[in-house]
């Protein structure tokens, strides 16, 4: 059990029959009145983000997360297949599932698959991954005084916007949590 006036960003409790992880908090404490923590909840099973007020002292259940890491097979239509590395068990996840997870993942990449009970239900690639440009337009020389960015295509399919010298071909660093270019590699 886990009380509301412990509460932090990341945590997964178990709240009116749904697993929920807390995205943000607040402590409040009016000049009139009890305290509160206002909180704003992500359901883990369907993605829906509710706001709710606890009192400081209610206490909610934990909920247990496993986060295994599996390598990822490949995609087949709707269905994508993730290998675990230590007995090769495989698994099937649909596009629901997966979301844009994948979208700077290239295959045979180990991501963290992240369930409860058994049940999968969000996929977390690696924080940074370096990916090959295959298109972008020609940046011109003496055009960085304003420190411009260009579109460009990686090898996944995904569009990153990157500096003006940045040329295709070129191999660079991409943080998967924001889709920005940090470097080239």
């Amino acid at each position: 059990m886990i009380s509301a006036g412990d509460f932090r960003n990341g945590i997964t409790i178990e709240w009116d029959n749904n697993i929920y992880q807390i995205i943000e908090f607040q402590h409040v404490k009016p000049g009139k009145g009890a305290a509160f923590v206002r909180t704003k909840l992500k359901n883990i099973k369907n993605g829906g983000v509710v706001e709710k007020t606890f009192r400081p002292t209610e206490k909610c259940p934990q909920a247990r997360i496993d986060r295994k890491d599996m390598q990822y097979l490949y995609s087949d239509g709707d269905l994508f297949y993730f290998m675990d590395n230590e007995n090769y068990e495989q698994v099937a996840l649909n596009r629901d599932t997966v979301g844009d997870a994948l979208k700077f993942v290239k295959e045979n990449e180990v991501c963290k698959l992240c369930s409860h009970n058994g049940n999968v239900y969000s996929v977390e690639p690696p924080l940074f991954v370096e990916l090959k440009i295959t298109d972008t337009e020609p940046g011109f020389k003496g055009d960085t005084a304003t420190g411009a960015s260009k579109p460009a295509v990686v090898e996944t399919g995904a569009t990153v916007y990157v500096p003006l010298f940045v040329n295709q071909d070129d191999t660079i660093k991409i943080d998967t949590r924001t889709g920005e270019y940090l470097s080239r590699a």
